[in-house]
């Protein structure tokens, strides 16, 4: 059996199990992302998606929504809704 983590949700919503090789690919691929920008949700979904294509197996766009809500909900990014789309970023607190 592989080894899973639960995932959080920032409004305290049930989280799911997923494997932790995948939660660390997504994981890096995000904080990759947000490396020194904002992005709105849309253009994080596609930056994600351009760096795992082929070489990730499973749904991308599933798995980068699950782990960016665990990470709003671990404060280690946040989202700024401020602004109209509202962006991401590495949070400020982590």
């Amino acid at each position: 059996m592989k080894d899973r983590i639960k995932t959080q949700h920032p409004q305290g919503k049930q989280g799911v199990n997923i494997e932790k090789s995948k939660y660390g690919q997504v994981k890096a691929a995000i904080l990759d992302s947000l490396q020194g920008k904002e992005l709105t949700h849309t253009d994080l979904s596609n930056e994600v998606s351009e760096l795992l294509r082929g070489s990730f197996d499973g749904s991308i766009a599933w798995y980068t929504e699950t782990v960016k809500l665990d990470l709003e909900a671990r404060h280690l990014i946040e989202r700024d809704t401020t602004m109209n789309p509202a962006r991401y970023r590495i949070s400020s607190v982590a």
